[in-house]
């Protein structure tokens, strides 16, 4: 074990105290070896780091709009300058490979650069003599300290879906990532401080549940911003939003690529390869059902079988990798456990991964025996009611599902209880027009697999991948991290006065 990665805390590294802190193990997803440990937070340090959180906000929230705008400009050139050592440590958390990475940082960066331009997006409005001698505005003042839970598998995007607007807006944050791959935090904490961001504005906080149950109940978080699984979005939804914070915890999902009969399917199915493949399947937005409409089923299944068959899976930090291993021993056999009960609700296994060839050794010739692989894995002739279709498999499991009209794929796909993303692929602009307006999904693709909204839009889903009423980044998230206030001003001309105990009015 070469790394301890502990706590940031008022711009500096806080081991977590006591004679034996719990710590959790650290992997190299391509190895399977331990290559270091990260420190679970005790209730004593998310107090400590929010008690720091708490002080710094009261004087960055006072900081001009052009201060925090040079800190947001130097962040964003000090990331975009150090971006291949970020996406080195993702690589060597994560397992995606290295190309991967550095567009979650590309993405994240998008983000930033939005958040460059808060002095536009804090703008309120003015009505100069709404009554006589009165004037109304209104304004956007920040929260105070607030909350990041984010998922392992974007270490840097999602924090930086949150954070950038949150800071520019004047608040003060403590993240907490995932104790699977938490070294990128603190880099990103080093970048805030290196750009100028006062110490404390920026804080981390490593470790599991007991770190998450006291930043949702701390008197003194006034948002949380979660992603991850659904199960554990509602219950952050639910006990944040029962202690008096705003919150907004995007979900999981099953997000389907509806595949017209007039489409191009070379070009539907080099997109079923790089939306259900990208990042081992990792990625809430991956594509992980493909619904064809017949008669094209057979023919487009045939095509991503050829494509699958060139994918080199191997370590991420190997150049000509596509695919890398699943973060975790654990995550992989539960994806693997997969390919049997889809065989025994009677889905065809066109493709089994676990007899895809993989790379024997990384760039740095260690051998990967021992790493989470699970190749790309397709099943066909699958159906709502197998746990293949029902359940966020979360892995490199793409299922076909055949249908025979337009109608049945979108009823298919309505029904559903996520809502995450959706795509449509076709030639037939009225179709798609159509799908856009009809399909009950919060993102949809038109002959775009990933249909994740630019920075300057928000993102987001419906129905069960979204708990809360405000999108990730982009204006939402202005509205997030802001409280709107309205002011009502009479300056009085000294040449009138008197006394009125009448109700006001306008006049």
């Amino acid at each position: 074990m070469s790394k301890h990665i502990t706590h940031w805390i008022g711009g500096a590294s806080v081991p977590t105290a006591g004679s034996a802190p719990r710590r959790g193990d650290i992997y190299d997803p391509a190895t399977g070896k331990v290559t270091g440990q990260v420190d679970f937070a005790t209730v004593a340090e998310v107090d400590q780091a929010v008690a720091t959180a708490v002080e710094a906000f009261a004087g960055w929230r006072h900081a001009s709009i052009a201060k925090r705008t040079t800190v947001l400009f130097n962040f964003r050139e000090l990331l975009n300058r150090r971006k291949d050592e970020l996406a080195a440590i993702i690589v060597s958390e994560h397992g995606k490979v290295h190309a991967d990475a550095l567009g979650e940082i590309a993405r994240g960066l998008e983000v930033v650069e939005y958040a460059c331009g808060i002095p536009q997006l804090l703008k309120g409005g003015f009505s100069e003599q709404a009554s006589t001698g009165i004037d109304v505005y209104s304004i956007r003042q920040p929260l105070g300290p607030v909350a990041i839970i984010s998922p392992f598998n974007f270490p840097a995007m999602v924090p930086m879906w949150f954070f950038p607007v949150a800071i520019a807006a004047g608040n003060s944050v403590v993240v907490k990532p995932s104790e699977k791959d938490p070294s990128a935090a603190n880099f990103l904490a080093e970048l805030w401080k290196e750009a100028g961001l006062p110490d404390g504005v920026f804080n981390v906080v490593h470790g599991d549940k007991v770190a998450v149950d006291r930043l949702l109940e701390h008197p003194d978080i006034k948002s949380v911003s979660f992603v991850g699984s659904t199960p554990i979005a509602r219950y952050v939804y639910e006990n944040g939003t029962r202690y008096g914070k705003r919150v907004q915890a995007l979900g999981g999902a099953k997000n389907h690529m509806l595949v017209l009969p007039d489409s191009d399917l070379d070009l539907a199915a080099d997109a079923a390869i790089n939306a259900g493949f990208g990042a081992a399947g990792e990625r809430c937005m991956a594509i992980s059902v493909l619904v064809a409409v017949d008669p094209i089923g057979d023919e487009l299944v045939e095509k991503i079988k050829q494509r699958m068959a060139g994918l080199k899976v191997g370590p991420g930090c190997n150049g000509d990798s596509d695919m890398g291993p699943l973060v975790t021993g654990v995550h992989r056999d539960k994806v693997t456990s997969y390919l049997e009960s889809g065989l025994a609700d009677g889905a065809e296994l066109a493709v089994d991964g676990r007899k895809h060839a993989i790379a024997e050794q990384d760039a740095n010739g260690q051998e990967t025996t021992d790493g989470f692989w699970l190749g790309p894995t397709l099943f066909d002739h699958v159906k709502p009611g197998m746990s293949v279709y029902n359940d966020e498999i979360f892995g490199p499991v793409l299922s076909v599902v055949r249908v025979s009209s337009y109608e049945e794929g979108l009823e298919l796909i309505n029904a559903n209880p996520y809502g995450n993303g959706v795509a449509i692929f076709t030639n037939d602009g009225g179709a798609a027009r159509r799908f856009q307006n009809e399909v009950e999904v919060g993102m949809v693709g038109v002959n775009v697999p990933i249909p994740v909204p630019v920075a300057y839009y928000s993102f987001g889903g419906w129905k069960a991948s979204l708990f809360g009423d405000t999108h990730a980044y982009g204006p939402d998230a202005v509205h997030f991290f802001t409280r709107g206030k309205v002011v009502t001003s009479r300056w009085l001309d000294p040449s009138h006065g008197g006394i009125n105990l009448g109700f006001p009015t306008n006049s």
